[in-house]
């Protein structure tokens, strides 16, 4: 086994294996090794979107993709002119992967399995000779000092590699992040983001599977809200809108402890005035008509009886019977009804923490640290992080492409 490098790489993740093959690219001949501590590598990219690998998003300006990340969107603007969404989908198809582009905007591989992505970077990475090393658990990293040139990665087996280079992509890791505090880096304290919230409400009750295509959701007492689809569950909420409010409320809701008060409005697209009328409409035109027995607004059937209940109009009520108090309730649960949330769940496998490596730390210009001259970082090591849809991955292409870039040019001025 070689233990001398040029570019030494902690983690076997999309951005470590992004660095290494774009080094060794641009700088034919490079000893490049990734050291990963599990048995296999990429083992994200496995997980994501369901087994399909939702490797990007179909948001191709810069300025617009950069409004998806709730920490580090500052930061990305420079390195996603440099490279974007539109740079991953040519760099994976000048390699024979064909991708396409979902209804949401998010990315798949056409063949609809990740193991077309692992396949891509692992042949790519055997064709330039990058060492990948399985089961090596670093156990500490040595600065170069004295007078030294070289980078020392320890193992827990007690191996030492050196490289001239070192970068670390080793994702949401806390002993990752205990080994850069030893180096002098600042760490942000990692909390859940990408959640859905548990809600035990009879208004929602029974109607796992529901979803309606718009809603607007607000937490109350908070500078936080968030649109977009939801999604009614066994254990309460989800959908884009819910996992956009707990990605930007990710540290406001991690000190709430999880417990507090959602508003929810299920017809965005009628103003109060607006429903008003519409129920005078109704009145007029639908009286003999039993509220309960038709949703109005596109509301699925059973959310619109959930909600009719709620507002203490029985079952057989017909829209002319209906009193003013029955349909100012109504009203009010359709606009701004209250939920108490108790709790959160994982959205699914993909785990996506707020926290990491404090983003002023880092030249963004290479994904290069401000504290330790030769060393790089790039994807959920640092405290960026996304929104569901293929954000998260396109930061760790980006920033691996631009450390794998900035290294090789390094390394070929020798």
């Amino acid at each position: 086994m070689k233990k001398n490098y040029d570019f030494i790489i902690v983690g076997g993740g999309a951005a470590g294996f992004f660095a290494a093959i774009t080094c060794a690219e641009y700088a034919p001949g490079a000893r490049i090794a990734i050291l990963e501590r599990g048995k296999e590598v990429l083992n994200k990219v496995r997980i994501s979107g369901g087994g399909r690998c939702n490797l990007t998003h179909a948001c191709f300006d810069p300025r617009e993709l950069v409004d998806h990340y709730p920490r580090g969107s500052k930061e990305l603007l420079g390195p996603f002119h440099k490279f974007a969404p539109g740079d991953t989908i040519e760099w994976f198809e000048s390699r024979g992967v064909i991708t396409k582009i979902e209804e949401d905007g998010r990315m798949f591989p056409v063949t609809d399995s990740s193991q077309t992505i692992i396949n891509c970077l692992m042949e790519a990475a055997k064709k330039n000779e990058v060492d990948i090393l399985t089961q090596q658990n670093v156990a500490q990293i040595i600065s170069p000092e004295d007078g030294q040139k070289l980078w020392g990665v320890r193992t827990r087996g007690n191996t030492v590699f050196h490289g001239s280079h070192l970068m670390m992509a080793t994702g949401s890791q806390p002993h990752a992040w205990e080994l850069l505090s030893h180096l002098g880096h600042t760490i942000v304290e990692p909390v859940p983001s990408l959640f859905t919230f548990n809600i035990k409400d009879k208004r929602i009750t029974g109607l796992a599977g529901v979803s309606v295509p718009e809603a607007d959701v607000q937490i109350v007492n908070e500078r936080l809200k968030a649109s977009g689809p939801l999604l009614i569950t066994h254990w309460g909420l989800s959908g884009p809108g819910i996992l956009r409010l707990s990605a930007w409320g990710a540290r406001q809701l991690h000190q709430l402890g999880y417990q507090f008060e959602l508003t929810i409005n299920w017809v965005p697209q009628l103003g109060q005035d607006r429903l008003v009328e519409e129920f005078t409409q109704l009145r007029q035109k639908k009286g003999k008509s039993h509220i309960s027995a038709h949703s109005k607004f596109n509301l699925p059937l059973r959310l619109w009886q959930h909600l009719v209940a709620a507002a203490g109009i029985p079952e057989n009520t017909r829209w002319a019977e209906a009193t003013k108090i029955q349909l100012d309730k109504l009203k009010e649960e359709l606009h701004q009804g209250s939920y108490q949330v108790k709790g959160k769940s994982t959205f699914k496998e993909e785990f996506v923490t707020a926290g990491g490596v404090e983003l002023k730390e880092i030249d963004f210009t290479h994904f290069r640290s401000k504290k330790c001259p030769g060393l790089y970082l790039a994807g959920e090591v640092l405290n960026i992080d996304a929104i569901t849809g293929g954000f998260n991955f396109q930061a760790a292409w980006t920033g691996g492409w631009l450390v794998g870039k900035s290294i090789a040019e390094k390394i070929s001025k020798g």
